[in-house]
C-alpha cells in the first residue's frame, strides 16, 4: 500500500475514519448485556456465545506450520550473504553473488496482436497490458508442457495486484501524453485507460538457460480491470444494500480496485485485497438529506470514509452520461437503489478469489471474510477435519486485525480438485469471522462478529438486522464488541516452523499518550522523529506483531512484539527497542512473507520518515517464537504532567546475524510483493510506483523525472518510470537467502 504520510494525491490514502473510543470488552459486556437482558442465563453462556467456545480454554503452544512447509526439508540457521547498505540510488541493490532481472512491467503487452509499450502516453489496448502499482503476487507452477504443477521450476503464472497509479491532481499522468486532465470534468478517453490499470493481470514467466522472461502471447495471460464483471458470493449475496442499476438482485459487481495483499489458497487459487477503494467514489453534499440521516447506510458511508461531499480521487464520475462513469458517483440520485449507484461503494472492499489457471472462471468476491481495506491473506496450515483458518488486516489508521474460520472442514482430497473455484464455494462463503482484542498481560481473545453474538445483534449505535449485515459493514461490528486499534495493519504470515502468525503494523500518525488513539500494550510507542526540519509524531516506524495459538481456530491466543522498527540511533530505551544497526535498521515495514523453502521472514518496506536517508528495502529474517524476549514497560508524561506506564511484551533482540538488509530499491519506489520458484532459487520482487514524486507540470522533461527506472536499467522505451516485477537469483544457481 501507498504510505499515508506522502502528500500529493496520496491524501486519498489516508483514511482515519475510526473515530470510536472503544471501552474494554469487558465493560461493554457488561454493559450492554445487562441493558438488553441478554445474559443468555449467565456470564458464562454469554461468554460461550460472544467469544466462542475455545474462549474459556487456556491457550497453548503454537502449531506446527503452514501446509507448504511440509516441503521445508532444511530451514535456514543462518543469512548467507553480507547486509547491503542503505541507498538513494535509481536502482535495485543486491548482495554481492547476486542477478537482477527486470522481467514484466506496467503497459507489457499480454496478447499477440498488442503492439509494443511506447511508453510515452499514446499507448492504447490497455485491457491488454500490465497494469500499474504492482504489488502483492502468488507463483503457480507449470509443468514443462504447460499443465498446473505444484513443483514446477522453470515454467510458471504469476498472478499480480495492480493497486493503483501514480497521480496528480486527479490524474494517472504517466499514462497521458501531456500528463492529462487535472481538472474536471474528466475526459473519457483519460478515465478509460485508468480504469484499465487497476485490477489483476495473469502472466505466463519461463526460464531458459537461467534467464526469466514473461511471455506476452501465452493463453493464461489474462487481465481483470476495474469493470471486469465479478459474481457475489457468501453472506452479503443478495443483500439489499448491494443493489445496484447494474444488479439490482445483488448477486454481481463490476471489478476489483485497489488490490493490495495477496494469498495463496491451501486448493490452489488466488486471493486478493481490496484496500483503499473507498477514494474512487464521490458524494454530493445534499445526500445525507435525501438518503435520511438516519438511514444506516449514511452512518456505513461515513465510517468507510465517504462523508456527504466528499470528492472522488480520480473524478471518473465526470467522465459522462455512460453508465461505467456514473457508477463512481456514490450519491443517492435515483428513485431507489435499482436506479442509480448509491450502493457501489458497498461492492467492494472484500476478499476476491479468482482461479490463475483458469480464465473462464469468474472471479468472485468472498463476503464471508468481511469488508474492510484488505491486505493480505494468510492461511493456517491446512489440516483434515479442521476448518480452514484465514488471517486478515484492516490498513487504516486505528482499525482492526480479524480472523476467519470456516465452517467446513478441510478435506486434504480439495487440494486436488479439478474445479477450485468450487472449492473456494465450500470453505470461504460460510463460516465466523472474528476480530481480536489484545490484553495488556500478553494475552488476547478473537471476538466472534456475527448475530450469534449478543453485542453484536442488541448493538444500540448501527442496526444489525442479519450476517450480511456484519459481511458488508464489518468495521462497525468490530467497533461495537471494542476491538483493538492498531497501528495499521497491512501484510501477514505463518512462520512454517512455528505456525505462528505475524503482521506488520506499518505506522501511525494518529497515536497519541490519551485520547481515542490512546497507546495500549500492543501498540506501545509514541515518539518525536526529525526527518531534516519536519518533526513527526505517533509511531513513526512501525512495529510487527506475532500471535501464538495452539489451534489456529482457538479463540484464545498469546502475543508480543516481534520487532519494533526504527532508525539505528535512535534512543534505544524509547524507540529502537530492537537495538537495530546500520545493517538491519528500517521504518514502515509493509509486506511480510515467509518463505516454505528456507523459512526466512522477507520484510518489505513502503516509508516516508527514513527517506532521507534510504530508499525503500527489503531485509531477510530468521524468526525466533512468541516469548522469545521479555516484558518492557515504557513510561510516559501526559499534558497534564502526570504519568502514563505502558506494560509491553517484546521478543529478543535482533542482531545482523538474524536480521539483515538484503535489498533496496529505486527513488520513491514501494518494495512489495513476493513469491519464490519450488526451489527456492528465484524470487520474483514487485517495484512499485518508482519516481512518484515527479511532477506533471515536468511530463516532457525526463530530466526532471525523479526516477527513469527501469529504463535507466535498460528495459523498455522511453524514460518515464514504470512500476515493474523483477526476479532474483543467486549466481552460483544456489538458494536465495543461503
Amino acid at each position: 500500500m501507498t504510505d499515508n504520510t506522502r502528500t500529493s494525491s496520496d491524501i486519498f490514502n489516508n483514511e482515519d475514519s475510526n473515530t470510536t473510543a472503544n471501552p474494554h470488552i469487558d465493560q461493554i459486556m457488561s454493559a450492554r448485556l445487562n441493558r438488553r437482558g441478554l445474559l443468555l442465563g449467565g456470564m458464562g453462556a454469554a461468554a460461550t456465545s460472544l467469544f466462542g467456545a475455545g474462549a474459556l480454554t487456556g491457550c497453548a503452544t503454537a502449531s506446527t506450520g503452514t501446509g507448504a512447509a511440509a516441503a521445508m526439508s532444511a530451514p535456514l540457521n543462518t543469512l548467507g550473504f553480507t547486509a547491503v547498505a542503505k541507498s538513494l540510488a535509481d536502482k535495485v541493490v543486491v548482495p554481492a553473488g547476486y542477478n537482477v532481472q527486470i522481467i514484466y512491467a506496467l503497459g507489457d503487452p499480454l496478447k499477440a496482436g498488442t503492439a509494443a509499450f511506447k511508453n510515452d502516453g499514446n499507448d492504447t489496448d490497455w485491457d491488454n497490458r500490465s497494469g500499474d502499482h504492482h504489488d502483492g503476487m502468488e507463483y503457480f507452477g507449470l509443468d514443462a508442457n504447460g499443465r498446473p504443477s505444484a513443483n514446477g521450476t522453470t515454467r510458471a503464472l504469476l498472478a499480480i495486484n495492480h493497486e493503483a497509479t501514480t497521480d496528480e491532481k486527479l490524474t494517472s499522468f504517466f499514462i497521458h501524453a501531456n500528463g492529462g486532465t487535472a481538472t474536471l470534468p474528466r475526459p473519457a478517453s483519460e478515465v478509460d485507460k485508468e480504469l484499465a490499470i487497476h485490477g489483476l493481470s495473469v502472466v505466463e514467466v519461463a526460464a531458459q538457460a537461467g534467464q526469466w522472461n514473461y511471455k506476452p502471447a501465452s493463453n493464461y495471460n489474462r487481465r481483470v480491470t476495474a469493470m471486469t464483471e465479478v459474481l457475489i458470493s457468501g453472506p452479503a449475496k443478495g443483500s439489499e444494500h448491494l443493489v445496484t442499476k447494474f444488479s439490482p438482485d445483488a448477486t454481481r459487481a463490476r471489478g476489483t480496485l485497489n488490490n493490495c495483499g495477496t494469498g495463496k489458497t491451501p486448493w490452489g487459487t488466488f486471493v486478493s485485497g481490496e484496500e483503499n477503494w473507498f477514494g474512487y467514489f464521490s458524494r454530493d453534499a445534499k445526500d445525507d438529506d435525501r438518503r435520511g440521516k438516519k438511514d444506516k447506510a449514511v452512518a456505513g458511508l461515513v465510517r468507510y470514509g465517504r462523508p456527504a461531499g466528499t470528492a472522488s480521487r480520480h473524478g471518473w464520475e465526470s467522465a459522462g452520461a455512460e453508465d461505467k462513469y456514473v457508477r463512481w458517483n456514490n450519491s443517492a440520485l435515483g428513485a431507489n437503489a435499482k436506479a442509480d449507484y448509491r450502493n457501489e461503494m458497498n461492492t467492494f472492499g472484500y476478499v476476491v478469489e479468482m482461479d490463475a489457471y483458469d480464465g473462464s472462471q469468474p472471479v468472485r468476491k468472498r463476503t464471508g471474510l468481511g469488508r474492510f481495506a484488505h491486505e493480505s491473506v494468510s492461511f493456517a496450515k491446512a489440516v483434515a477435519g479442521q476448518p480452514i483458518v484465514a488471517y486478515m488486516g484492516d490498513d487504516a489508521r486505528n482499525e482492526y486485525m480479524y480472523k476467519f474460520v470456516s465452517a467446513a472442514k478441510w478435506d486434504a482430497a480439495d487440494a486436488n480438485a479439478n474445479n477450485r473455484i468450487a472449492v473456494g464455494d465450500k470453505y470461504l462463503d460460510k463460516g465466523t469471522l472474528f476480530v481480536a482484542s489484545f490484553k495488556d498481560d500478553g494475552t488476547g481473545t478473537w471476538i466472534e462478529l456475527s448475530m450469534n453474538n449478543p453485542i453484536v445483534a442488541a448493538n444500540p449505535d448501527f442496526e444489525f438486522k442479519s450476517d450480511a449485515d456484519v459481511a458488508i459493514f464489518t468495521r462497525l461490528a468490530a467497533d461495537a464488541v471494542s476491538a483493538t486499534k492498531m497501528d495499521r495493519p497491512e501484510w501477514g504470515g505463518i512462520n512454517p516452523r512455528t505456525g505462528e502468525f505475524y503482521m506488520t503494523l506499518t505506522n501511525n500518525s494518529n497515536r497519541t499518550v490519551d485520547g481515542d488513539a490512546s497507546l495500549d500494550s500492543a501498540n506501545p510507542r509514541f515518539y518525536s522523529d526529525m526527518k531534516g526540519s519536519k518533526e513527526n509524531k505517533g509511531n513513526v516506524h512501525g512495529h510487527i506483531i506475532r500471535v501464538a495459538q495452539g489451534n489456529p481456530a482457538d479463540t484464545a491466543f498469546k502475543w508480543d512484539i516481534y520487532l519494533f522498527a526504527s532508525e539505528a540511533d535512535a534512543d534505544k530505551s524509547k524507540v529502537n527497542l530492537s537495538n537495530l544497526t546500520d545493517e538491519n535498521d528500517m521504518s514502515s515495514p509493509d509486506g511480510l512473507v515467509f518463505s516454505d523453502v528456507t523459512g526466512l521472514c522477507w520484510i518489505q518496506t513502503d516509508d516516508n520518515a527514513y527517506t532521507d536517508k534510504t530508499n525503500c528495502m527489503m531485509l531477510a529474517a530468521i524468526p525466533g517464537k512468541v516469548g522469545d524476549g521479555g516484558k518492557k514497560t515504557l513510561s510516559y508524561k501526559r499534558a497534564d504532567g502526570s504519568e502514563k506506564r505502558v506494560d509491553t511484551y517484546m521478543g529478543k533482540a535482533q542482531s545482523p546475524d538474524i536480521l539483515k538488509r538484503f535489498l533496496v530499491g529505486p527513488v520513491e519506489c514501494e518494495i512489495t510483493g513476493l513469491c519464490e520458484t519450488p526451489d527456492g532459487k528465484a524470487m520474483f520482487i514487485n517495484i512499485q510506483h518508482p519516481g512518484e514524486g515527479s511532477k506533471m507540470a515536468d511530463i516532457g522533461n525526463p530530466a526532471k523525472y525523479t526516477s527513469q527506472w527501469p529504463a535507466n536499467a535498460g528495459y523498455g522505451a522511453g524514460n518515464r518510470p514504470r512500476s515493474a516485477t523483477i526476479v532474483i537469483t543467486k549466481k552460483d544457481g544456489g538458494v536465495i537467502g543461503s
